[in-house]
């Protein structure tokens, strides 16, 4: 699994941010090749209705962690994404 820190402006205005603002995201995605991983983190936001995802940073998540139960249960997101495939998180500041 990789974790991803990305940026992607919004195409209409959204409750926090006018329309074409640069909107900072987290994103776990299930998946074990990089490129991969890179090319559906892309694809999720463009899929929620951004335009123009730019990874800033990435980062493997060894498997030792991903197998860590009270680690899992205190990280919603990281259990979203090891349920669902990814895990989508919006921030309103960098």
């Amino acid at each position: 699994m990789y974790v991803f820190s990305a940026n992607a402006r919004t195409l209409k205005a959204l409750e926090d941010f006018p329309a074409g603002a640069e909107v900072p995201f987290i994103l776990y995605i299930n998946f074990k090749d990089l490129y991969g991983a890179e090319q559906l983190c892309k694809l999720y936001l463009l899929q929620q209705g951004f335009e123009r995802p730019i990874i800033e940073k990435r980062k493997l998540i060894e498997e030792r962690f991903l197998v860590d139960n009270k680690l899992i249960n205190a990280d919603p997101a990281l259990k979203e994404a090891l349920e669902t495939g990814y895990s989508i998180q919006i921030f309103s500041a960098h």
